[in-house]
């Protein structure tokens, strides 16, 4: 696969999501008490920190850049939420995604192809995955929306919850 990772071993480009899609990426996933977040290639850690913030669940980044990471931990030290958030310095491709309950990524359309097999093995029926901007190829989304940043910057959001059917094909 040769997607960006000419950076160090990079897939993705570190590109932040602006703060109001980070919201109403949450929010169309349904987080509730009770939920396990993880967002892959977590950047500066927002996705992670606004879900233990908004909905006090328990949020885990995965980054492989050394200089998001510190900047991600300081966020949260900041923010107070080091005892629901943790970022771990791992490739996006290798993770367990067997305990979490909604998956966010902000990835390039070959990486969501590449990890969907993951998806499908690994999460439990019911749980949620949205994606910023990029969908997951012939899996077609429960919902999908678009919608306009403070600079007025057009990005969609695409919903999925894993069936029965979906782990099956992972199998």
């Amino acid at each position: 696969m040769r997607v960006a990772q000419a950076q160090e071993g990079k897939i993705v480009p570190y590109v932040p999501t602006p703060q109001e899609v980070v919201d109403r990426m949450l929010e169309l996933a349904q987080v509730k008490k009770g939920d396990v977040v993880y967002d892959l290639g977590s950047g500066d850690g927002r996705i992670v920190i606004t879900a233990a913030k908004k909905y006090g669940v328990k949020a885990i980044g995965f980054e492989i850049d050394p200089d998001r990471i510190k900047e991600s931990r300081e966020n949260i030290r900041k923010e107070g939420v080091g005892n629901l958030v943790e970022i771990r310095q791992q490739d996006i491709r290798t993770v367990d995604l067997s305990q979490v309950s909604v998956l966010t990524m902000y990835l390039l359309p070959e990486v969501n192809l590449m990890i969907r097999p993951n998806i499908w093995k690994q999460m439990k029926s019911g749980s949620r995955v949205v994606s910023h901007d990029f969908d997951m190829g012939d899996w077609q989304p429960a919902k999908t929306e678009s919608i306009k940043d403070r600079s007025g910057w057009d990005h969609t959001l695409y919903l999925w919850r894993v069936t029965e059917k979906d782990a099956s094909r992972g199998r």
